[in-house]
């Protein structure tokens, strides 16, 4: 299984569908999932703004259509029945196979999700051509009980797409990242699941973001990880498969 990290900057407006399917036509390979970061579609600062710029459904009909050459993993302010949410979507074979609201919106400090977006209800796991799937948006998987049901719904992979702002800077390194990894680590661990994490960079408003995206194994170790700070594209091949046997075995050792 071959997976694309987008680690980009998106931009506060529509543009980004553009930008978004060019990268996807010069890096798509067939039998192989694109990842983007949360808000890749508008920009993470929107505000009052995404009251105009959050997507609806048929207007993203070119990604259902660019999925016929891989599957696509994008976040993007979604607007469904009169709410607005910020979602990351699946798309394959031609047409949208998941969504998945954000279901913990942060609303403290810097962040004012909840003031712009409707919660989600739910963390559900879907089948795809490379096993038991999840999706998560950032702050979904700082709760212990999205750990734990997750863990119990056993999925093969887990992709968390996220505009975490660089913060608490010292001669260690970037505070965040330290507890980006332990997180991401224990999440592979305990739920046996190879977990792919796609953070975004660039700045706006103030906000810096760091990136760091990367893969990490069922056995809590890092596959492959991109550079802080700046943009990148990487394919990753897998280099474990994803069968019963090997989640057990990551289990044990």
């Amino acid at each position: 299984m071959k997976i694309t990290l987008v680690q980009n900057a998106p931009r506060l407006n529509r543009s980004n569908l553009d930008i978004s399917l060019e990268q996807i036509r010069e890096n798509c390979v067939n039998g192989s999932v694109i990842v983007f970061p949360e808000l890749a579609l508008n920009g993470y600062m929107l505000q009052d703004k995404v009251y105009e710029d959050a997507w609806k459904l048929p207007e993203l009909d070119r990604l259902s259509a660019a999925s016929r050459e891989c599957d696509i993993v994008i976040g993007a302010a979604i607007k469904e029945n009169g709410r607005t949410y910020n979602s990351v979507l699946y798309f394959s074979e031609g047409s949208l196979l998941h969504m998945h609201h954000k279901v913990h919106l942060p609303n403290y400090g810097m962040f004012e999700e909840a003031r712009y977006f409707f919660k989600g209800e739910s963390i559900t796991v879907f089948e795809t051509h490379y096993g038991v799937t999840a999706m998560l948006v950032c702050e979904d998987l700082w709760r212990a009980d999205v750990i734990a049901e997750l863990s119990a719904a056993k999925p093969d992979i887990i992709y968390v797409s996220a505009a975490s702002p660089a913060r608490d800077f010292s001669d260690d390194g970037l505070l965040i990242e330290s507890q980006w990894d332990a997180l991401l680590k224990s999440t592979a661990l305990l739920c046996s699941a190879y977990v792919v994490f796609v953070n975004r960079v660039g700045f706006e408003d103030g906000l810096g973001f760091w990136g760091g995206s990367r893969v990490i194994t069922p056995k809590g170790e890092i596959e492959t990880k991109l550079p802080n700070f700046a943009e990148a594209i990487e394919q990753v091949e897998l280099s474990h498969t994803l069968h019963a046997v090997e989640k057990w075995m990551a289990k044990i050792d």
